[in-house]
């Protein structure tokens, strides 16, 4: 039984290791300046320093990891809301709209941008496709993440070359690469937002709520 334990922990290790090594592997190949961080970083600041507030919208995966950015957003003192919430306010020339479009554009994405901007406010749009994106004609900055998102997937899908590859599994399938790199680039925007507002580690977590 000791035996069974180890090598499933070794596999699971093993499994981790493979998951962590390819969102790693996405970072490696952000070579832009500015980057990707610094881009997400200076707009929520400029955001803070004209007391706007951020807004952030997405679908699917892409939209809940938006939403865990929203909640630390939030557990940092700024004004941050998800499109669609009851409470959420109307967006207004001071504010930032954060939006995602991993595969370069969504229908609902591109339409939220697109009142975001009507209104004069600014939208960083996160894409794995930045120059060829239909959402990306409303950002105001753009930050780009070089992953694999639902569109490479259907790319790579259509030139199998036989049934095994066609059997053939994906440890992180369609968009799963893009979506965990943007949890890990948010932890790193969170930190460094953190350091740059002054706030300290019990500031941020007496902002958590207590109602659960």
């Amino acid at each position: 039984m000791a035996d069974d334990q180890r090598s499933s922990s070794s596999s699971m290790s093993a499994m981790a290791s493979q998951i962590c090594n390819q969102i790693s592997s996405v970072f490696s190949r952000a070579i832009q300046n500015p980057s990707v961080h610094s881009i997400a970083v200076e707009e929520i600041s400029a955001a803070v320093n004209r007391k706007g507030r951020v807004f952030v919208h997405g679908v699917g995966r892409e939209g809940l990891m938006l939403k865990a950015l929203c909640m630390r957003l939030s557990h940092l003192g700024l004004s941050a809301h998800c499109v669609g919430d009851m409470t959420t306010p109307p967006i207004s020339s001071s504010d930032l709209l954060i939006a995602s479009a991993g595969p370069g554009g969504f229908s609902t994405v591109d339409a939220i941008c697109g009142v975001a901007r009507s209104n004069g406010a600014r939208v960083l749009l996160f894409t794995a496709q930045p120059e060829s994106g239909s959402a990306t004609r409303y950002a105001t900055a753009i930050g780009f993440i070089p992953a694999q998102t639902m569109a490479d997937d259907d790319d790579a899908a259509a030139h199998h070359g036989s049934k095994e590859d066609e059997d053939r599994r994906e440890l992180l399938p369609m968009g799963s690469v893009y979506e965990g790199a943007m949890f890990v680039l948010f932890e790193m925007i969170v930190f460094e937002l953190g350091q740059i507002l002054g706030q300290t580690p019990n500031a941020i977590r007496s902002r958590h709520t207590n109602l659960e």
